[in-house]
């Protein structure tokens, strides 16, 4: 296998032409054959594998540097750079990951995980790269999608100022690619790049400058001129009046044309963005008839595509679904917004019963919440749903858009807590420290799927805004006969003992369900709670479990710094200073990416590992007691 070969960044210029048509049909089984087993990101690697294996004939990684967007579509870029063997466990625990690490790799120029970055890393790149006087290139790579950012708008402006070499690559898998604009295009670009057309144009320029009283009107008039022509033959003005070099489009899987291009784009002095257009999928049919339902997948079978494993429970996802339906169908007021995720959000569904209704914004979540803010101050009933690790990147609109304002917008939390196998930049575990920051905010973490329906209900009649957070996977269908109704800023009271108080929000709540049944089974009394509100959290519920209980346990699946139990601490320390308290809760540190499960043992927050602590605590306890006997 020719596959076998590549075991650094410098073995794939050592392949014959024939070679690399083999080798990118050997990445495509490759990678069909191992996401099929680990899950991760199938559609978008299978349509950048000629783009990558292109970019890595055109450049000398690592000396040159490559950002990738997202960074999900980096799969063949680590094949390419020597980790193929490492692929068994892909986005495993412990495995590599499946985005860029940086210190995972020395071709990992930068880490990524979230859209619209690339052009401003890399521009930053590319600054330091001449403010300490070194020679490389920086290249980003960047999707059409993630083009609706407008951070990447920001940085284009900003990349249009460079006087030295920068080089964007638009990878475009939303287009095809007629040859008659290929072929024109190609021909300008070997024009407009090649070195005699730049000494000419800076000639010309030049001597006509030097033209007394007409020389800078000749100058702009053919400046006009060129650019009105350019405007019918090349597809790229935007850029090309934003101050970059537009080159392109080319066939994104044609090796041979794409490094030709790439290597010019190396030729020019300024910023130049090469537009590619590649298919989503490519190569392995069921992803191209779905390229979105290969976006990211579990193991699948690969003859047929369809997962291994049969989805048997409902997934929140699905629960808020119908229940944004049914209640829409109810009050015509209510509305929906997405940023780019209405399948992975749930509102698929809503989008096709409620199209007038229904706002797929594009990657671009900051104005996703404030469009929101726009719509509830024009009487609307907004639900903004949004992945947890997406809707940090929206904080300033959500404090200053719609908080400040006091906005009936609701934010409903899609993924919060842990994520599993998509690591660092994916986790949802910081939304409940950065939102009850905010005054005015309400939050409420269901901790079933019928809490869930019943919590948004409540959230669309509550008039400000509100936030519900649930994870991600199979919603959790116990307690079902623990459904009190719904007020607000109350918690539950599910199972009332004494000594030992679980006092959990969200998804711990089933945790602790677990906690207590392995307690009472030892002979252990155990109060289970539901907070049910994070903000503003159950102060009346608080003060009956301190009143009865010597250990209160708070726990949610967030970052301790800022949660649920810092603040529900500090009030029991002021009121109840003899009950001890016992925050469970995930460390101030990013989670690297794995399995759910194991994820919560290794972070202390599963039910064996809470009750270990538990009775710790409890040792702890007795021996002080007996030295405060013997003391006295």
């Amino acid at each position: 296998m020719i596959l076998e070969l590549i075991n650094g960044p410098e073995d794939i210029k050592k392949l014959s032409k024939q070679e690399l048509d083999i080798l990118s049909q050997e990445i495509r089984d490759f990678l069909v054959g191992k996401i099929s087993v680990t899950g991760g990101h199938l559609a978008s690697n299978l349509g950048v594998v000629e783009l990558t294996m292109a970019i890595y004939l055109a450049f000398d990684l690592p000396k040159d540097k490559v950002i990738w967007d997202v960074g999900h579509q980096s799969y063949t870029h680590k094949i390419l750079s020597g980790r193929r063997e490492e692929f068994d466990d892909l986005r495993q625990y412990g495995g590599i990951s499946g985005f860029p690490k940086r210190k995972e790799s020395p071709c990992d120029a930068f880490d990524t995980g979230h859209s619209s970055t690339s052009i401003s890393a890399g521009l930053g790149l590319a600054q330091a790269r001449d403010v300490l006087g070194e020679d490389h290139f920086v290249v980003s790579v960047i999707g059409d999608g993630a083009l609706t950012g407008g951070m990447a708008y920001e940085a284009l402006n900003n990349a249009a100022r460079m006087n030295k070499n920068f080089i964007i690559i638009l990878n475009d898998n939303n287009m095809s690619i007629s040859e008659n604009v290929g072929g024109m295009s190609t021909y300008l670009n070997s024009i407009r790049t090649g070195e005699g057309y730049l000494d000419l144009k800076r000639h010309v320029t030049n001597v006509l400058s030097r033209i007394p009283g007409i020389g800078e009107q000749i100058i702009d008039k053919i400046s006009r001129t060129k650019n009105g022509i350019k405007q019918l033959l090349i597809p790229g003005m935007l850029f090309e009046n934003m101050g970059i070099t537009y080159l392109g489009p080319v066939d994104g899987h044609n090796v041979k044309a794409l490094s030709r291009t790439l290597r010019e784009a190396k030729k020019l002095p300024h910023t130049v963005l090469v537009h590619v257009i590649t298919q989503k999928g490519k190569g392995y049919a069921p992803a191209e008839r779905n390229p979105s339902k290969f976006h990211g997948v579990e193991p699948f079978n690969i003859i047929t595509g369809e997962p291994k494993k049969k989805k048997k429970d409902p997934s929140y996802t699905d629960v808020f679904s119908k229940a944004i339906c049914r209640l829409a169908e109810q009050d015509k007021r209510i509305v929906a917004v997405t940023a780019a995720m209405p399948d992975g959000t749930g509102l698929k569904r809503f989008s096709r019963l409620y199209p007038d209704r229904f706002f797929d914004v594009g990657i671009a979540e900051e104005h996703a919440v404030t469009s929101a803010a726009g719509m509830a101050a024009g009487g609307l009933k907004p639900v903004v749903a949004v992945y947890s690790s997406f809707l940090q990147r929206s904080f300033d609109q959500i404090l200053h858009d719609v908080c400040i304002q006091n906005l009936p917008v609701v934010f409903a939390i899609d993924r919060a807590g842990l994520v599993g196998s998509d690591g660092e930049t994916h986790q949802g575990i910081f939304d409940l420290s950065y939102l009850t920051a905010i005054p005015n905010m309400s939050v409420f973490a269901p901790k079933n799927l019928w809490e869930l329906m019943d919590g948004l209900e409540f959230a669309l009649s509550y008039n400000g805004p509100f936030a519900l957070r649930y994870p991600r996977g199979g919603a959790y269908q116990g307690l079902k006969n623990f459904r009190a109704p719904i007020e607000y800023g109350k918690g539950e009271m599910i199972y009332e003992e004494c000594d030992i108080a679980l006092l959990a929000v969200g998804s711990m709540v089933s945790t602790g369900e677990h906690v207590r049944q392995k307690l009472k089974a030892e002979g252990w009394n155990c109060t289970l709670a539901n907070g049910r509100f994070v903000k503003p959290f159950d102060r009346e519920l608080v003060d009956r479990l301190a009143k009865k209980h010597w250990l209160i346990v708070i726990m949610e699946e967030n970052v301790l710094q800022g949660g649920y139990g810092p603040g529900v601490s500090t009030y029991i320390h002021e009121h109840y200073p003899h009950v001890k308290i016992m925050n469970i809760a995930l460390p101030d540190s990013y989670v690297e990416h794995g399995n759910v499960s194991l994820l919560r043992k290794g972070l202390g927050i599963d039910s064996d590992s809470i009750i270990w602590r538990l009775k710790k605590e409890y040792l702890d306890m007795e021996r002080q007691n007996a030295e405060w006997k013997r003391l006295k």
